[in-house]
């Protein structure tokens, strides 16, 4: 257990932990500096999920959000997967609850949808789901989905709405979004740069 809030002890106290559990530290590459010097591995998402998989430790413990979390799980069904902030949250994943997922393909089982999910959502979304995608792959997914199925894309309407138009297949898009895709726009971006052009 941690017993300190000194910050050169809390380090010690921590790399410590790490190897009496052999344990691996995976940061996702947003968090701060002081994390990421501690950690095994820094990157995105997928790349900690590829780190997730292929470790030999037995504890991972993942500095990210749940959904990261939830995939070294499912790639590691039979290791200790620590997520050290139970409300690290991701404002798209929570635009697509598990339960909004289901009552809607309930609601819409007539039409039979192909599910295709970006892989930025919950474990209990991905199981809803046909077909889990990358960014880097959701393209090549999209294009080999079923052609007599209607697909529906979770949880991002910016990536499904890019991959509609290079691909010419019309999808139905689930109106979810990252906060931060949505808040900061070039002309948000521009007046800031006005406002401080030195920074």
């Amino acid at each position: 257990m941690v017993t300190t809030t000194n910050s050169a002890n809390l380090r010690d106290q921590i790399l410590d932990l790490k190897k009496q559990r052999n344990a691996v530290l995976l940061v996702h590459n947003y968090q701060v500096g002081e994390i990421q010097d501690m950690a095994d591995y820094v990157g995105d998402s997928l790349g900690l999920a590829y780190q997730a998989k292929d470790t030999d430790a037995d504890t991972i413990v993942f500095c990210g959000v749940h959904f990261m979390a939830e995939t070294a799980k499912i790639v590691n069904p039979t290791k200790t997967v620590i997520l050290p902030d139970k409300d690290a949250g991701c404002s798209l994943e929570q635009s697509c609850s598990g339960d909004q997922l289901a009552s809607f393909l309930r609601e819409n089982a007539h039409k039979n949808y192909y599910v295709i999910a970006y892989i930025n959502c919950s474990a209990h979304v991905k199981s809803l789901s046909d077909c889990i995608c990358t960014s880097g792959n959701a393209i090549k997914i999209v294009e080999s989905a079923p052609k007599d199925r209607p697909i529906l894309f979770v949880p991002d309407q910016n990536l499904g709405s890019w991959v509609m138009e290079q691909t010419g297949r019309k999808m139905d898009l689930w109106q979810g979004s990252c906060y931060v895709h949505v808040e900061y726009t070039r002309e948000s971006i521009l007046k800031i740069r006005e406002e401080y052009p030195n920074a």
